[in-house]
Parts: structure tokens; sequence; C-alpha cells
């Protein structure tokens, strides 16, 4: 039973609820490093998560026999032409859901793709020739970061997901 498939989901899922835990105290803590603890704590949740995601694909590829079962990527498997080659209802369920960008999944996968982009700096027109070429930039003011509640949201929605398809997967 160890090496099924879904153990690796759950074991993400799981892991996922560890790292919201122990946001959740670090802000509640109000160490020196605070700030610190909660980046590190919510992209830890944000990568168990997306291997989450990536599992239940998993699954739904190795119970359909799908080519390519074993993708290190969500996304290879979130394509309408995987969809075509392979139609089974989970996986339209999940491709729908990767392709609609108020989604979860898409703002998931989005989110996960983020943490691998350097930080940018905004973009303004250089009016005044007496401003100086380089300027100090804060990696304060980014895009508001995402929340505790948005990825403990996230995280429910991944279980109940997962619960449902395994049983239309599972044989009786």
């Amino acid at each position: 039973m160890a090496n099924e498939l879904y153990t690796r989901t759950n074991q993400k899922i799981f892991y996922a609820g560890l790292a919201l835990e122990s946001w959740r105290k670090a802000e509640q803590a109000q160490n020196m490093n605070a700030l610190a603890l909660i980046q590190a704590e919510r992209e830890a949740a944000l990568f168990h998560l997306y291997g989450a995601l990536l599992g239940l694909c998993h699954e739904i590829a190795g119970y359909y026999r799908l080519p390519d079962s074993a993708a290190p990527r969500a996304e290879s498997f979130l394509t309408a032409s995987v969809l075509a080659a392979a139609p089974s209802q989970e996986l339209g369920e999940l491709v729908e859901l990767a392709q609609s960008p108020d989604s979860w999944v898409a703002q998931l996968i989005n989110a996960y793709a983020a943490l691998f982009q350097p930080p940018q700096a905004g973009k303004k027109s250089k009016v005044d020739p007496a401003t100086p070429l380089i300027t100090a930039v804060s990696l304060d003011d980014d895009i508001e970061p995402l929340t505790h509640q948005a990825l403990e949201v996230w995280r429910q929605h991944l279980k109940v997901l997962a619960q449902r398809f395994r049983e239309t997967l599972s044989e009786w």
C-alpha cells in the first residue's frame, strides 16, 4: 500500500497542512524573524499544494494508463490535447479548472510558477534627467502575497476533489 499513487497525494496535502499550521504559529509568535518564517511557510505550503495537485494528476494518469503518466509537472496533464487523447471525467474537470483563470487550480498553478520568478521593480518612465539611473527596490511593495486563508481553502478543495475522484476511480 505504501507505493500506491494516492499516498503521495495524501502526504503532500498533509505536509501543506503542517506548513499552514507553522505559518499560523509564526504569525502569533511575533518573533523578530516572524516575517521570514511566514514567507518560508507560505512557500512551503504552496510547494506542497502543487505537489498534491501533481500527485492527483499522477493518480488519474495511473488509473487510466495515460502515456507519460510520470510527468514531473501538473501542467503536462492539464491540457486539451491530453484530455482528447484519453478522455476521462476526472481529467476533464481538472483541465476545465486549470483553464479557467479565476479557478483555484489556475491560481495555484500561477502562484507556484511565480515562486521561480525573480523580483521585478515596477516599471516607470523616466521623466526627469536628474533622476538617478539606479534606484533602490523594496521587495515589500510586491503584489499582495497569498493569504493563509486562501491556501487553506485551496488545500480543502484539493482534499475534497481527491476524495471525490477516488470514489469514481475505484473499482467495485
